[in-house]
């Protein structure tokens, strides 16, 4: 969760009243947030040790601030206006803000030349805002820290988008963004006075700088690519290159009052949410007022779309009266259909209305409230303005006794089984690369099982490729950093968990499905000893098996078969595969000792693939 740091005298100050901290706890507990901590910067600075001169020097505020935490998905509530804001709504203090797109004498515009931007960040979200005064410090500092807080959240640390604003002023429309080679482009940065900078040669001094190391993580967005982006206004001046700095030219001083944003990203959809999220809580300073701004994309010189951002107007949510008395545990008498749109609106759900002919409750979701996505989210915040501790404490109608699945207490008992054979259980991530799945394993070749793999777009690294498909990597991988244990006595492990392949008629378009594997390690890990496992697991589950000898990369040559089960009208059903592992995929893993493995279908196994969905 996301912590904001905001004055306390400030914020009471927005507020209208004077808590006491535990007034303010309880406060927050009724909206949904909690108040994490009670500091201040220069007793946050102290614990961090830092001295008392330092403090003094760096003039660290001794004021008292609250450090609050607020769930990851209300960016709203990321700065002293948001927060006060929601608060007062809560309180009936003031209404929800209705927010105004003023048209002025000719709109702006941001051509975007698509054929370079694509390749690197292809979208970008303006707006401006007039009349807005900074003279103020403490909202220039919730203005800077709105945009940190945002960088850090939905952002991504701006590898999705990254957040530019500008004192427009000092600026002559109309505006490009476009993609360029390094070398063409040379601008004074915000981090300089009057020094002007190549973009490569700006990226590497971020990177080597000790007092630029805030910017340092940024610089492998876009250090690699061929070409930087940039956006400069019709004179040529470079606003800023993002997602590294924005320009010195446009810099917002004390004095500014008119603002233009811009907001750079690789998605359009969370492009506009950051940029809304912006535009809206610091238009209070000019009566809800924003000017929009066309964003022009080309391709080829010639017009590809228009887009005017940014969109403020509110969406229509609808959520069943029935259903939100249901989530929230109430009865028609204690949340009447009056008493549920008050509710909506103390969070800023509004205007709500009811229709008595469908028994639904419509509200108007403002541009603020991305989070609401469905018609649960409503009966949430329902919830929350209603008071959780105020929902009267009920007895069930109904007496049930939870119990585990079919699948899951077979699996139970056979982790038993196993565990009892000398094997040591292992859990393994769900995670792995593409080629440990499949290359690793011999199965290179293999296209029909790539494609059955369920890959990650944009993993965090390569380890993360692909969800697997089999539990053998997870064991080869331990069995690779446990080397020092597979001495001649032997290392035995298992793993009963889950897999995942694509599956075009699930809802999902992917299905999980149970296995077991365990591998035994050591100098004499022949075929007798998995192969003496499989007996034991078998003849517990009470089934009738053959072992059919085939071929498979992954084993050894001669010493691999397959473990079908053998019904009683003759029918032979595969559920697994066991073997000596091949020297060569041994190899591909850094694993010493020969190695023999099984992998079952544990569904199977359990006779689950005959059963109901449902578990019995």
């Amino acid at each position: 969760m996301p912590t904001v740091g905001l004055n306390r005298d400030d914020l009471f100050e927005r507020l209208g009243k004077t808590y006491t901290q535990e007034e303010f706890e309880l406060l927050c507990f009724e909206f949904g947030v909690e108040l994490d901590d009670v500091t201040s910067e220069a007793e946050a600075a102290s614990k961090m040790g830092m001295d008392a001169a330092t403090i003094k020097a760096k003039g660290l505020s001794s004021a008292v601030e609250y450090a609050i935490d607020v769930p990851a998905n209300r960016y709203d509530l990321l700065c002293m206006e948001g927060m006060a804001r929601a608060l007062r709504i809560f309180l009936g203090l003031e209404p929800t803000p209705q927010f105004e797109l003023v048209e002025p004498e000719k709109r702006y515009t941001m051509t975007v030349d698509s054929d370079s931007t694509n390749a690197i960040r292809p979208f970008v979200c303006c707006a401006v805002l007039r009349g807005v005064s900074f003279e103020d410090p403490r909202v220039y500092k919730s203005f800077i820290d709105l945009q940190d807080k945002l960088h850090q959240n939905i952002c991504r640390r701006r590898t999705i988008v990254a957040i530019g604003t500008h004192d427009l002023a000092t600026l002559t429309p109309e505006f490009t963004y476009a993609a360029r080679a390094p070398e063409t482009i040379d601008f004074v940065p915000l981090t300089e006075t009057d020094k002007s900078w190549k973009a490569k040669a700006l990226l590497d001094h971020y990177k080597a700088a000790a007092e630029c190391k805030h910017l340092k993580p940024y610089c492998g967005i876009i250090y690699d690519a061929p070409n930087y982006p940039v956006i400069r206004d019709a004179a040529g001046v470079v606003l800023s290159l993002p997602p590294i700095i924005n320009g010195r030219h446009s810099r917002i001083q004390a004095h500014t009052t008119d603002v233009f944003i811009e907001c750079t990203a690789t998605d359009e959809y969370k492009a506009n949410v950051v940029c809304n999220t912006m535009v809206a809580m610091f238009s209070e300073y000019c009566a809800f007022k924003v000017e929009p701004v066309d964003v022009v994309y080309t391709s080829n010189g010639a017009v590809t779309r228009t887009v005017a951002t940014p969109d403020l107007a509110p969406r229509s949510m609808t959520a069943k009266l029935d259903d939100i008395r249901g989530v929230v545990g109430l009865t028609d008498a204690e949340l009447t259909a009056r008493g549920a749109c008050a509710l909506a609106e103390k969070m800023q759900l509004a205007p709500a209305t009811y229709d008595a002919a469908t028994d639904e409750v419509t509200v108007a979701v403002p541009c603020t409230r991305s989070d609401i996505l469905h018609a649960v989210d409503v009966a949430e915040d329902v919830g929350i303005a209603y008071g959780y501790n105020n929902v009267p404490e009920k007895l069930p109608k109904t007496t049930t006794t939870g119990g585990p699945t079919r699948l899951n207490a077979f699996s139970d008992l056979l982790r038993d089984e196993v565990s009892r054979a000398g094997y040591v259980e292992i859990l393994t991530h769900g995670l792995c690369r593409l080629d440990e799945q499949f290359d690793k394993l011999g199965h290179g070749d293999r296209a029909d099982e790539k494609a059955k793999a369920v890959t990650l777009s944009n993993p965090s690294s390569e380890e993360f490729e692909i969800v697997r498909t089999s539990l053998l990597v997870g064991a080869l991988k331990t069995l690779q950093h446990s080397k020092s244990h597979a001495v001649r006595g032997g290392l035995k492990l298992f793993e009963v968990s889950d897999v995942v392949a694509r599956d075009a008629a699930a809802d999902v378009g992917a299905t999980n499905a149970r296995k077991l594997v365990a591998t035994y390690t050591g100098a004499t890990a022949g075929f007798e000893v998995i192969h003496g496992l499989a007996d034991r697991i078998l003849a517990c589950a009470r089934v009738h098996y053959a072992v059919d000898p085939v071929d498979d990369p992954t084993y050894f040559p001669g010493r691999c078969a397959h473990i079908v089960l053998v019904a009683s009208d003759g029918a032979k059903t595969p559920i697994g595969t066991m073997g000596i592992v091949h020297p060569a995929v041994l190899a591909n893993f850094d694993i010493d000792y020969p190695t023999s493995a099984i992998e079952l279908d544990v569904e199977a196994l359990a006779g689950c693939r005959a059963c109901p969905p449902c578990g019995c």
